[in-house]
């Protein structure tokens, strides 16, 4: 008996819906999405964790082995392929774009991405707001996302809020925090954050459909009583792990400081050499943006120098 069908008994004879179901799991500190219980139950997707398998069999109440024979039974989980790439070929690595990749995989290990391959970024513009007296930022972000599969609920959204390189010394954790707000048209699921990274949930308004898409907006800002760790902001990027369609972002300057020069890059990872893409004009309104698509995977952004 495949995984899927056994699942699928297994919580007809227990009773649960799959609301209950998540509730209960929770309960147990296995956090899974009802979007991911039905992935389970219809053979969309299977679970990565045998130790999770055994929690989920003590719940429904059914023999050891039930649940977890048939997933031992049917080897590893396939892994998505690139879209794009070619038939087979496994995404690159995410946590490869970030500088501590240990430190991503443990922040996003804790949110819910079961449904994150099943989401096409048609589009993600951001804008960049430099403080006019200091070094702090604020982030407004927008994105389109369109689900290329049934039951996908929410997508995680992950930021950099510290330089990569970290400093000599050591800061308050509060320093290394951001606060997230000004979330519209979807609200927020679990957020996790440390060591200059910060990993969110944003849950839809409504369970997605294939072809159906969902707008979600929000805003960012550092958080905490202390300076900002780096100092002024000599640039702002995005780190693509799946591919969009396109993106923008926009730079606001603080008045009154504008850089000498500024520039748009493209990078494969964070110790990759930067590939300019030009200088980019800073008009009347103090602002610098740039535009491009599609973009496949890597980093995109913005850098300037100061006088």
């Amino acid at each position: 008996m495949e995984f899927a069908e056994a699942f699928r008994q297994a919580v007809q004879a227990s009773g649960f819906t799959l609301e209950r179901l998540r509730h209960r799991l929770g309960r147990r500190g296995l956090a899974v999405s009802v979007a991911t219980l039905s992935h389970w139950q219809r053979g969309r997707s299977r679970p990565r964790s045998r130790a999770a398998v055994a929690i989920l069999e003590e719940v429904l109440e059914v023999p050891p082995g039930t649940l977890t024979g048939p997933l031992d039974d049917a080897g590893p989980a396939p892994v998505p392929s690139r879209a794009g790439g070619p038939p087979g070929a496994p995404p690159p690595a995410a946590e490869e774009l970030w500088p501590d990749p240990r430190l991503y995989a443990d922040l996003v290990g804790q949110l819910d991405r079961s449904g994150d391959h099943l989401l096409e970024r048609l589009s993600v513009h951001d804008v960049y707001r430099l403080d006019t007296h200091g070094p702090r930022w604020t982030l407004s972000v927008r994105a389109v996302l369109r689900a290329a599969g049934d039951d996908v609920d929410r997508v995680v959204c992950v930021h950099r809020t510290g330089p990569d390189a970290l400093p000599a010394e050591p800061v308050e954790p509060a320093e290394w925090t951001a606060e997230l707000s000004g979330v519209r048209y979807c609200r927020p699921g679990r957020v996790r954050a440390g060591g200059g990274l910060m990993a969110f949930e944003l849950v839809f308004d409504r369970v997605l459909t294939a072809g159906e898409t969902a707008v979600i907006e929000y805003d960012l800002r550092p958080s905490g009583t202390g300076p900002v760790p780096g100092g002024p902001p000599d640039g702002y990027d995005r780190r693509f792990s799946r591919p969009v369609h396109d993106y923008l972002a926009i730079v606001q300057f603080g008045a009154g400081r504008l850089p000498a020069r500024c520039y748009g890059f493209t990078a494969d990872g964070p110790l990759a050499p930067r590939r300019r893409l030009g200088e980019l004009w800073i008009g009347t309104s103090g602002s610098a943006n740039i535009a491009v698509g599609p973009v496949r995977h890597g980093i995109v952004g913005v850098e300037w120098e100061w006088e």
